[in-house]
């Protein structure tokens, strides 16, 4: 595949996600090397969709630690249980949230952020990794979102 994107402008959200999750799957699927598909899959998820900031953090050992990002500088490492991602890792659930500062323990990383989404990648049962997506608008994801990043995150999942 070129490395180019196909984002249909006057789009829903869901044909946005339809039409850049096969590209993106597309994209890593002949590759092997882990960061550089993380890499992409932020790349085009924030150039898909404009969200503030998309990423990952990979556990390693008791934390989550920053891998590929794209967005301003992160939070480097995270605690199990601790803020959004440390929940999601802990509960091995996606948690979506309208407002960070109305979360109970929210990292603030950046304080343009307002809303987010966390979603963990599984390697079997287990939590390897989460994807971070934040927004600076409240409110800012829905069920659509966590339908699709859910099912991307299956696809990157069933790879590692």
């Amino acid at each position: 595949m070129s490395e180019n994107l196909y984002i249909p402008e006057a789009a829903t959200k869901a044909e946005k996600y339809e039409s850049v999750i096969p590209q993106i799957e597309a994209l890593i699927s002949g590759e092997p090397d882990l960061y550089a598909n993380l890499a992409n899959i932020s790349s085009a998820l924030k150039e898909a969709f404009g969200f503030f900031w998309v990423g990952f953090y990979l556990v390693k050992e008791t934390q989550l630690v920053l891998g590929p990002f794209q967005g301003p500088i992160a939070c480097t490492r995270i605690s199990l249980g601790k803020g959004v991602c440390g929940t999601a890792w802990q509960q091995a659930k996606t948690q979506l949230v309208p407002d960070v500062e109305a979360f109970p323990g929210h990292i603030a990383c950046s304080s343009a952020s307002k809303s987010e989404i966390v979603v963990p990648v599984f390697r079997g049962d287990q939590v390897a990794m989460v994807l971070d997506v934040d927004s600076d608008k409240l409110d800012d994801f829905d069920g659509t979102d966590q339908l699709y990043l859910e099912k991307l995150m299956g696809i990157l999942g069933g790879m590692l």
